[in-house]
């Protein structure tokens, strides 16, 4: 898949449903960035959010345990969401691989060829510099209206 064009909505829409657990790397307990309003909307959705953070391991994040690193994780995930750099990305992927997630998904910005090539030989499905947010609430996707705030 060319990760540089637009991903069939498809795609996109059929993660979004099927994925439960959710291990967000980068994940942060600063209420200003982006990643902790992801972070909030993504559980208030209903996913099983699991923040991963090796500056904030042990503490919370919106009553969240958070994890130093992906190996930490002692559920099943299904995706790996990444707001780091896109250096950070083929390492992330290896970890992703080794810890048996389904998806890679990597923030707006984020994004590597050699990350993506890896998990995709591994048989993980592979979204690059999207926004799970923003997709959520595409046309394709309807909202969870029934959540509690």
């Amino acid at each position: 898949m060319n990760h540089n064009e637009e991903y069939p909505e498809e795609y996109l829409a059929d993660i979004l449903k099927e994925v439960k657990t959710i291990a967000m790397v980068g994940a942060s307990a600063d209420p200003t960035k982006f990643s902790y309003g992801v972070l909030r909307v993504l559980s208030e959705q209903g996913y099983n959010m699991i923040p991963v953070n090796p500056r904030e391991a042990g503490n919370e994040i919106r009553g969240l345990r958070v994890v130093g690193s992906l190996a930490e994780i002692t559920e099943p995930v299904d995706m790996v969401e990444v707001f780091r750099p896109s250096e950070a990305l083929p390492g992330i992927a290896r970890e992703a691989i080794d810890i048996g997630a389904k998806v890679l998904w990597s923030q707006i910005g984020v994004y590597s060829d050699e990350a993506a090539k890896l998990a995709e030989a591994a048989g993980l499905r592979v979204v690059m510099n999207r926004c799970p947010k923003i997709e959520l609430f595409r046309p394709f996707w309807k909202p969870k209206l029934n959540q509690e705030i």
